[in-house]
């Protein structure tokens, strides 16, 4: 939120959630922005490349979780609830909810019967969009942002691939943005970083890497797993940082 400070009184805010799945990182970026600052004119572009999950991102409807982690929905509940519960918890062993108090939860969703949708002023102003981020294109079909996250797929790829799709969605972030860009190898990020003469942005830096502790009790088994924080490195404010400011001319950066 620090970041909205410059941001003049009723302004406009574009922004872009690159590999958005379920939509929850699209839903706590627009729930944190339109809580601390509701004079803005907030912009989503949302995007991802699988089409049924960004169905059910757009819909913003959940199966919600009880304390043990299983689906709360009742004896009655109709197929459809049940395939909203199968799609919400599809591909992973936690609920999506298990951070949130139950405070948190009411103050976003809304109860629906067994579910739960996000309320409507948090759905405003998001453009669903099926789409890759190693597209080439990519700019023209979502246009420059004042601030792109791109969290948790470049894991999925190689560390070459994971590489020039970095490259290739600098492209979105206008000169004087921010990039977020989390769960993916520190050397890429940090090369990259160094490429495009980005500005580590180090307030909270240590809090930010440490803040997942899923991700550091993954490493160092699994890929996806989060390299301990060692400030004794000669590059660890450009490695370590998840967060950066984007310098350089629209032209310079359109020719990479």
């Amino acid at each position: 939120m620090r970041l909205l400070a410059q941001k003049d009184q009723g302004s406009s805010l574009d922004l872009a959630v690159l590999g958005c799945s379920k939509g929850a990182e699209v839903y706590s970026v627009s729930c944190a922005i339109r809580t601390a600052r509701p004079d803005l004119k907030v912009r989503v572009s949302a995007l991802d490349i699988d089409s049924d999950i960004l169905e059910l991102a757009k819909s913003g409807v959940y199966a919600p979780t009880a304390a043990n982690g299983s689906t709360v929905l009742g004896p009655n509940s109709l197929d459809q609830t049940r395939n909203v519960a199968a799609t919400t918890y599809r591909d992973q062993s936690s609920s999506i909810f298990e951070r949130m108090s139950s405070e948190e939860i009411k103050a976003v969703f809304d109860l629906e019967g067994d579910l739960v949708k996000v309320k409507p002023r948090f759905r405003e102003g998001i453009i669903w969009r099926i789409g890759d981020a190693r597209d080439p294109k990519l700019a023209d079909v979502v246009g420059v942002q004042d601030i792109v996250f791109a969290n948790c797929f470049l894991c999925h790829m190689p560390p070459d691939e994971a590489g020039m799709c970095l490259l290739n969605l600098a492209r979105l972030v206008k000169p004087g943005g921010y990039v977020f860009v989390s769960g993916v190898d520190p050397g890429v990020r940090s090369k990259v970083a160094r490429a495009l003469r980005w500005s580590p942005v180090t307030e909270l830096i240590h809090e930010i890497h440490e803040g997942d502790p899923a991700l550091r009790r993954a490493w160092p088994l699994e890929y996806w797993g989060l390299e301990p924080f060692d400030q004794g490195r000669a590059d660890w404010e450009l490695r370590y940082a998840s967060v950066f400011l984007c310098g350089g001319t629209e032209a310079e950066r359109m020719q990479l």
